[in-house]
């Protein structure tokens, strides 16, 4: 019987991502699937299945070329892909140049031996050490001839789904190929400042004392130079920062809003844009969500961010049916952040990309597109609709927000950002996600 790998070793890790991508490849989320990850496990398991979704088109692909059918068992086949994945960047990796590394970079001989240490230890795999060790060795022989012959695979060289490449290329002729390229490049983190409790330059100077270096960005915001877990970031449990992409950031600066505002905030979880507002503004909100456990998230926030009280109403409802939940009373401002593909956030989120299909573009605009007709008749004449989606997708923005206006003669669309598409060679701590905003006003 072979003896157990020790708790946190290479193995044990290549495993316990092996098992989060197995999910995925499933149709389950990879966050949900880490969480049920030991503890000993994740962090190292996060980063090596991150890796592995933003280079699993080209995987999927040198899999195909390298045997005649994958193997019939879920998990063997994902810890080929993962093992693929990382030889392939070990061989690729030039140190000189590398600076956006986003994992360790493993010898080839130990990433070939520990990933058939891995199936070894696992007893429904151990058959497929085999074949997993003889596909990782020819490979890591015939790497520059196979990378050649999917030179005009779309999906082996973006690493996204070809239709996703398709619909870039269709939208942005001229910026799909960055689009495509930054969702493979590990996303900055960026704190937006609770301004109740302390100034962007109060925060980095707090960070500054325990280490940590910031950027201030934008008007309420500090990038950090390196992620790092929440709990080891000052500040937290005090409520004085929450974590908020900087494109996310601009929705509760474009509403027009002032103090004494009647405001909904629809689809409102896990809280960010809520408790935004509610940093800038003393208002009576309504934060509503379809979900009552990712609705209570947004309570839990609030309450860490120390702005909890009576002017705030969290309810469970389909912003689609407002019939449901509406007190009758109209709003002076509405922050419609609506459901949508996600994917502008796919470099945070990289399984996103492998999880959504086509036909799902159709789906969310017209969910969309039923959302904002029903939220409409909600807000007073002269009041602000901000319409949000974390997506580069146009059927998800431009075109939505003009299907929209053309159904509404007493809707006016102002000055806002659009598409933020996701942009190189930006100055540091100024590149955030890909996002859509219209600002809408009701005629009086």
């Amino acid at each position: 019987m072979p003896e157990q790998p020790a708790a946190n070793s290479l193995s044990t890790q290549l495993l316990a991502s092996a098992q989060a991508i197995q999910a995925v490849l499933a149709g389950r989320s990879l966050s949900d699937s880490l969480a049920h990850t030991p503890v000993a496990q994740r962090a190292a398991a996060q980063a090596l299945s991150f890796h592995a979704m933003r280079r699993l088109g080209t995987a999927r692909r040198l899999r195909d070329r390298l045997i005649a059918h994958p193997p019939p068992n879920p998990l063997a086949d994902a810890l080929l892909l993962l093992g693929l994945c990382l030889l392939d960047t070990s061989l690729g990796h030039a140190p000189e140049t590398d600076t956006r590394r986003d994992i360790p970079v493993y010898a080839a001989h130990t990433l070939v031996d520990q990933t058939v240490e891995a199936a070894a230890h696992h007893p429904r795999i151990r058959p497929y050490k085999k074949l997993i060790n003889a596909v990782l060795r020819r490979f890591g022989r015939e790497r520059t001839a196979l990378l050649h012959d999917l030179a005009d695979d779309p999906e082996a060289t973006w690493n996204h789904p070809e239709w996703w490449v398709r619909t870039l290329r269709n939208d942005w002729p001229d910026d799909w190929q960055n689009i495509l390229q930054l969702a493979n490049e590990p996303g900055p983190m960026t704190l937006r400042v609770n301004v109740r409790q302390n100034t962007p330059t109060e925060l980095r100077d707090r960070l500054a004392a325990s280490g940590l270096q910031a950027t201030l960005t934008g008007v309420d915001g500090l990038t950090l130079a390196a992620p790092r877990p929440v709990q080891d970031i000052p500040g937290f449990d005090q409520g004085l920062w929450s974590v908020q992409d900087l494109a996310a950031q601009q929705a509760g600066r474009l509403l027009p809003v002032t103090s004494g505002m009647r405001v909904l905030d629809a689809c409102a979880a896990p809280g960010g844009k809520t408790a935004h507002l509610l940093e800038r503004h003393n208002i009576e909100i309504t934060a509503l969500d379809s979900d009552p456990q990712r609705l209570a998230r947004v309570g839990q926030n609030l309450d860490r961010l120390r702005l909890g009280g009576p002017h705030i109403r969290l309810i469970a409802g389909d912003a689609s049916q407002p019939a449901s939940w509406w007190d009758g009373r109209p709003y002076d401002a509405i922050l419609a952040d609506v459901p949508c593909t996600a994917s502008g956030v796919v470099r945070r989120h990289p399984d996103i990309r492998w999880l959504r299909r086509q036909g799902d573009l159709r789906k969310t605009a017209a969910l969309q597109a039923r959302i904002l007709a029903s939220l409409w008749p909600l807000l007073r004449p002269g009041g602000h609709l901000l319409y949000v989606t974390c997506s580069v997708f146009r059927i998800e923005g431009e075109q939505q927000v003009d299907a929209f206006l053309a159904r509404h003669p007493d809707a006016l669309r102002l000055p806002a950002p659009g598409h933020i598409l996701p942009r190189a060679n930006c100055a540091p701590g100024t590149q955030g996600d890909g996002f859509f905003h219209a600002l809408i006003a009701k005629r009086g």
